[in-house]
């Protein structure tokens, strides 16, 4: 699990080293971007990453997804700024890993409200990415993913967690989770969409 020391300063509303993950990135006016990163210790929180688009700012090798973060931000806005970012690790993403990736990415931004910490939705996250990094254990890591996340939400079963790695059961508890998702996103996303597009070829 990616743990370190973290803090916020209440004199400065700084935050240091706060471990997490870029989930999307919007560019802004020519040079910058916008980051929704998710953190464990603060949730969702919107970034500006100035002078990140410029040919030689030293944040174009940071600011990318699927790859842990640590993170410095100010300011108590709705929108902070970016101080720091430094990589935390590597983890290698090629094919169908990456599009599921993008899937994890895709429910967290749906699902979870701005700057509300859900320190288990960010483990079972991270260890979800850790799992399609080394290509094992993904099946599990993924519905385990599912459903913690509607779990913290308020949107969860009333029963106990079942055991993820039982791929007997896997189908059914496949297709219990995409119900509820499905109810509770109202529509599909477009990651799950492509997925199944890419599934039929």
């Amino acid at each position: 699990m990616l743990c370190v020391n973290w803090g916020m300063s209440k004199r400065s509303g700084r935050v240091h080293d706060a471990p997490g993950y870029i989930l999307h990135a919007t560019a802004w006016r020519e040079t910058s971007l916008i980051l929704q990163v998710f953190t464990r210790h603060y949730g969702i929180s919107a970034l500006i990453a100035k002078g990140a688009k410029r040919p030689y700012s030293a944040l174009r090798a940071t600011l990318v997804p699927f790859q842990p973060v640590l993170f410095d931000w100010s300011g108590a806005g709705e929108v902070r700024t970016l101080i720091r970012a430094e990589l935390a690790g590597h983890l290698p993403m090629q094919g169908k890993a990456i599009m599921s990736a993008w899937y994890l990415n895709e429910l967290a931004l749906h699902m979870l409200a701005r700057d509300d910490p859900h320190p288990n939705v960010f483990d079972a996250y991270h260890q979800a990415l850790n799992s399609l990094a080394a290509g094992s254990q993904v099946v599990p890591a993924l519905r385990r993913y599912e459903w913690v996340l509607l779990r913290e939400t308020g949107y969860g079963f009333d029963e106990p967690e079942p055991d993820f790695n039982n791929l007997a059961r896997e189908p059914a508890l496949r297709m219990q989770l995409r119900e509820r998702l499905a109810q509770v996103l109202e529509r599909p996303l477009r990651t799950r969409t492509l997925l199944m597009e890419l599934q039929q070829l």
